[in-house]
Order: structure tokens, then sequence, then C-alpha cells
């Protein structure tokens, strides 16, 4: 321990020392603000700016010509009252389960075999993120002609061979959605499957020497080696998948318009409705309301998904 003199010499030193340690930060932090302001007055002109013109919009009547007047809340009030918006929650979350369902866990599968695959491994992640390279509309038209109702229809066809068949793919309320979700699935597996591709190369391979010592079987290896260490990955995709689902638009509007029988219309399918249902303005305040709630929900959703799974994306 110094003596008392030693301690003031080094107290003299650094009140010596603080003003130009200070000008320093002080200079530094100028200088990243300048460089900074740039891409904050980008950022907000182009994220934010949309956001508050939105919230605005939906406290007004306009139809972005005449003088736009407020009515406060009357059109989240329209929007609740429309017979629509019921069906159109209940569509999106019915798209989201079967998503969910068929769409979330078909990547990780397809991942696992595909790591396992000694040869051709470069081959088969091209082939799987090929579907993601192909533009949306593309994808959709393709679809549509293999959906196509006719006993020479490409999906009716093959099931001609054993026997079953015709189905109205499209044409029918109950299995229009779930041909939307079997395209939708196709379309954007490829880039999860290369983002757990990528998670699993951080896996240790002498746990799976470990396991494959101790007589663990393929399932066993994936369940308490492969699973236990995409946990955090997991979570992060199911809620992006969610996101996602939730803003499904480019499908069902391609697809049926929302038909048949309203059998596909989603939010954003009725946001559309909304704003550019005739040619002489749509209600877009009612659209921007939908928006607004749509996006107060996902807020809410996505704080609490991460609120509740805190502790289980990231214990081991």
């Amino acid at each position: 321990m110094g003596s008392y003199a030693d301690r003031d010499v080094i107290h003299g030193v650094a009140l010596k020392r603080w003003p130009r340690v200070r000008a320093r930060v002080s200079r530094d932090g100028l200088s990243t603000l300048v460089f900074l302001l740039p891409l904050l007055g980008i950022f907000g002109l182009f994220s934010w700016f949309p956001i508050i013109r939105a919230f605005v919009m939906s406290l007004q009547e306009t139809n972005l010509v005449s003088t736009p007047t407020f009515v406060g809340a009357e059109n989240f009030a329209r929007v609740l009252a429309d017979p629509l918006f019921g069906i159109a929650v209940r569509n999106t979350a019915y798209f989201a389960l079967l998503a969910l369902v068929i769409g979330f866990p078909i990547p990780l599968v397809l991942a696992v075999i595909m790591s396992e695959t000694r040869r051709g491994k470069g081959l088969l992640s091209a082939l799987a993120y090929l579907p993601v390279v192909v533009p949306p509309v593309v994808s959709v038209l393709l679809w549509r002609f293999s959906f196509d109702a006719s006993p020479t229809g490409v999906f009716n066809t093959i099931l001609g061979w054993i026997g079953l068949g015709p189905l109205p793919w499209l044409q029918n309320s109950a299995s229009a959605m779930p041909s939307i979700v079997m395209e939708a699935t196709w379309a954007a597996a490829g880039g999860t499957v290369i983002i757990y591709l990528a998670a699993l190369l951080s896996v240790p391979p002498e746990l799976y020497d470990a396991a494959e010592v101790d007589g663990a079987s393929i399932w066993q290896k994936i369940r308490n080696v492969t699973l236990p260490h995409l946990r955090g990955v997991l979570f992060v995709t199911l809620i992006l998948q969610l996101i996602a689902t939730a803003q499904v638009f480019t499908e069902p509007f391609l697809f049926t318009g929302g038909g048949p029988a309203n059998a596909t219309t989603t939010v954003l399918l009725l946001i559309y409705h909304y704003a550019f249902q005739n040619s002489l303005g749509g209600e877009y305040g009612m659209a921007a309301a939908l928006s607004v709630m749509l996006a107060g929900f996902l807020g809410v959703f996505t704080a609490g998904y991460f609120w509740l799974t805190r502790s289980w994306s990231t214990s081991s």
C-alpha cells in the first residue's frame, strides 16, 4: 500500500491529464456523430417516417388527393366492425399454423440430412437454395400451372398414377390454404436450410464421436447433441417465420385473390383491398389503421416471445 504522498501525486497527474482525455473523447464523439447523422437521417426517412405517416393516416379519412379529415379512432372501429376482419385474422392464423407444422421442421430435417452427407454437399446446398432465387411471381405462376384442377394438371396427373384425384387444389375452400402453404414452404425453405447448415458447423465433432462410442442412434445424436446446440438458432428462425407468415400477401393475392369464398383472405390482403378496392380512391385510413394494428400486435408478440424464451434460447 502506497503512502498518502504517493496518492496525492497520482491524483494530481490524473487531474492534469483529465482535460486532455475529455477533449479527445469529445472530439471522437463529435466525429462519430458527424458520420452517423447521414445514416440516421436516411434510416429515419425510409423507416421511421413511413411508420409515423401511417399512424397519422390511421387517424384521418383521406384518399391521398383531397384534404384529409381527422376522425380519431373511427377507422379502427370500422376495421373491427368489418366482418372480413375476423375472417382475415382467422385465415392468417391458419396459414401460420400450417406453415409452422409443415414448413418449420422440413428445413431442419433437410439440413441434418445434408450435414451427414459425405459427397456432393455443395451441390445439395445449391439445389436447396435454388427456389429462393426464383422470383416470387414466377414461382407462383409455375405452381398455379401445377395446381391445375383438370385431370391433366401436373399434380393431378401424378395422383392419377396411383388412382387418386383429380383434386380442385385452389378452387376448394378446404384445400386452397394448404396448397398455398406447400408453395410457400418450397419457396422459403432453402434460406433456412443454409442457416441451419451454418449453425451445424459450430457443433463440435467430438460430441458426435463420443455419442457414437456410447452406441447412440442417429435420433439420439440429433436429440442430445444437434438440437441443444441449435436451440438459439431455432428460436430466432421460429419468430422470423411467425412474423413472415403474419404478413403473407404475395401467394394469396396471385393464387386466388382471397378466394374461394374469402378462404384465403389474409390481413395484408385485406389491407390491400381497403387501399385499392376501387379506382376512385380507397379507404386509406382504414388500411393504415389495420397496418398499425398489425404492427402493434407483432411488436407486442415479439417482445413477449423473447421475454418468455430468454432463458430457453441460451441454456444448453
